[in-house]
């Protein structure tokens, strides 16, 4: 499905002109209070982001199928996470960066994920889906806040006007496998230069305090990127000639222009207890260790691989386990045993290091987990999160950013009752022109951008609509017509360039196909597209009081044309292969 929208286009034209506003005045965040709404901060938008979706003209194309074309359908059933598996983590676009999102994203699908979970624990974690997916799928919340507040805007100008942006980066460090002590000197240097590429580029963001600058923010992380890409593939091109090469190295080379100083002033309250999915925080190992000796390398590693696992599967326990055993359950059930086992796994590095070396010593503080349900920066024992901290520690203190709060799991400016879709349709689609070919496992994709006011709108997508209406997209919240349901619809990349599973930047290694004729780059092959269409019972009347509204980064303020959806497939092999013939053979299939 492709959105022709002139709407969309006059979208674009206010937010260039809000982002002018910006410039010139300051905006864009909130004082939080938890508290689900109630008098305290509103997650209301403003009622020109609405839109009765009569008013939307039809402006959605399906290009007809051409010879070869494939026209089948194989639909997922992973479920409306109804198990309650939330966090502001991205493990897409933000891999390694805890909180990430700044807001709370639903997942469905894969049960073990978070931020740092390998590709080896994906592929045997639990999931939701019926058919065994393991992929995940995660989307901004959408929330509910009857509250209103008439000096928002205003609160939201004051709050950016001292405001320093800052830059934040995926930490390779705690990333790498075991250096070998013979290339140690050599990595380190190139760390030490990822340091001070990340302490440049945030002194450039100095330029821009007070006010949200596109073009500044887009100059600054295409070169800190690039400076990056090329760091990181040297370190694995050093590591590899020693035997031991980083896999997934090209995941860790974004930044992101962060507004966390926004969240500086908002008071969380200490009376609601936290609702968060509790995850365990484990201390960094990896970037802990001396220089291994060449004869020890496969074994370290092979333990640091098994300990990531670990960590994962105890997140899905906790993740699958809620309200099980009362208030200690997870301490004793989780936390306590999977200490026991970093206790034994750290002890085996020390022994295979000291063969060849001095054994070291100390390791076993290394082995205690904590519950994560406190702020960033109040982990004891955890190793940086990528807030503007550098690879060997150099940089600012992470912001303490909350965690969700309190039986909504609120961030904040992301306040009120979350609404849980009652439907999630997930589809793997054809190409109007050709065959598809099957997905590569751990491919990861995703679709709009998070951050249009801060980034510029060129890969934000329409994706509103009401049930009824499948003919016409908006960029703005739809108001619905009686019976009929809130949707949101997320159309990716059903082009793929045919050798990576990621790119420096998310998006290279994947492309959309032509809007009118459905054809693929010439350079690029079909795989099955991926579309999720998420539907919500959103009462008419808070609808036409625009009360409802997407979960969003603190300098958005809620823009409905940041919406967003995230993807890592984690489909087996045999099972992409199956979905790939069902949509080549023109099949509707489950």
């Amino acid at each position: 499905m492709t959105a022709i929208r002139n709407q969309g286009r006059q979208r674009r034209t206010r937010i260039i002109a809000a982002v002018t506003a910006v410039a010139a005045v300051g905006v864009l965040t909130v004082t939080f209070v938890s508290g689900g709404g109630r008098n305290t901060a509103s997650a209301e938008a403003d009622l020109a982001d609405f839109v009765p979706i009569q008013q939307v003209q039809p402006n959605v194309v399906t290009p007809p199928p051409a010879a070869g074309a494939s026209t089948g359908v194989f639909t997922v059933d992973c479920g409306t996470n109804g198990n309650g598996k939330f966090s502001p983590d991205n493990p897409v676009a933000q891999p390694g960066i805890r909180n990430g999102a700044e807001h709370l994203h639903d997942f469905v699908g894969n049960l073990a994920i978070d931020a740092n979970t390998p590709n080896e624990a994906l592929a045997v974690s639990g999931t939701t889906c019926r058919n065994g997916d393991r992929s995940s799928y995660f989307w901004p919340v959408v929330r509910i806040d009857q509250s209103v507040r008439a000096d928002r805007k205003a609160q939201l100008a004051q709050a950016l006007s001292t405001t320093q942006p800052k830059v934040s980066c995926p930490r390779v460090a705690d990333r790498l496998p075991a250096i070998p002590r013979s290339v140690s000197r050599s990595v380190q240097r190139d760390l030490t230069a990822l340091d001070r590429q990340l302490a440049a580029a945030n002194r450039a963001m100095t330029a821009s305090q007070g006010r949200i600058d596109q073009r500044l923010n887009r100059s600054v992380i295409q070169r800190l990127r690039a400076e990056r890409a090329a760091t990181i593939e040297r370190i694995a091109t050093t590591m590899s000639r020693a035997g031991s090469r980083p896999s997934g190295w090209v995941s860790l080379v974004d930044c992101e222009v962060s507004y966390d100083g926004l969240h500086a002033a908002h008071a969380v309250s200490t009376r609601a207890a936290s609702g968060a999915n509790p995850t365990v925080r484990c201390p960094s190992v990896r970037d802990k260790l001396p220089e291994v000796p060449a004869r020890a390398v496969d074994e370290v590693n092979r333990t640091l691989d098994l300990m990531d696992r670990e960590i994962a599967a105890a997140n899905e326990r906790l993740a699958t386990s809620r309200g099980e055993g009362g208030p200690d359950f997870a301490q004793n059930a989780v936390v306590g045993p999977l200490r026991a086992k970093r206790i034994a796994a750290l002890d085996r590095i020390a022994i295979a290091i000291g063969r060849s070396a001095q054994r070291p010593t100390g390791l076993e503080a290394l082995a205690p987990c904590v519950l994560d349900t406190r702020p960033v920066g109040e982990q004891p024992g955890e190793g940086d999160n990528g807030n503007g901290n550098g690879d060997n520690g150099a940089g600012a203190t992470p912001s303490a950013l909350p965690a969700p709060q309190g039986p909504n799991l609120e961030l904040p400016n992301n306040t009120g009752r979350i609404v849980q879709p009652s439907k999630v349709l997930i589809e793997y689609r054809g190409n109007a022109t050709s065959p598809v070919r099957p997905m590569p496992m751990f491919l990861r994709a995703l679709t709009g951008d998070a951050k249009p006011i801060s980034r510029g709108p060129a890969n934000a997508r329409a994706t509103w609509t009401c049930s009824g209406f499948a003919d016409r997209l908006s960029d703005r919240y739809p108001i619905c017509p009686k019976g009929s349901q809130v949707q949101r619809v997320h159309d990716f990349p059903g082009c793929w360039d045919g050798q990576n599973v990621d790119s420096a930047n998310h998006r290279d290694h994947v492309a959309f196909a032509d809007p009118a004729t459905g054809a693929c780059p010439a350079d690029l092959v079909a795989i099955p597209q991926l579309r999720i269409t998420i539907s919500y019972d959103i009462p008419r009347h808070i609808q036409l009081r625009g009360q409802y509204a997407l979960d969003s980064f603190p300098e958005e303020d809620h823009n409905p044309f940041s919406d967003h959806n995230d993807f890592i497939n984690v489909n087996s092999v045999q099972q992409m292969k199956k979905i790939a013939k069902c949509i080549n053979d023109g099949r509707r299939c489950r």
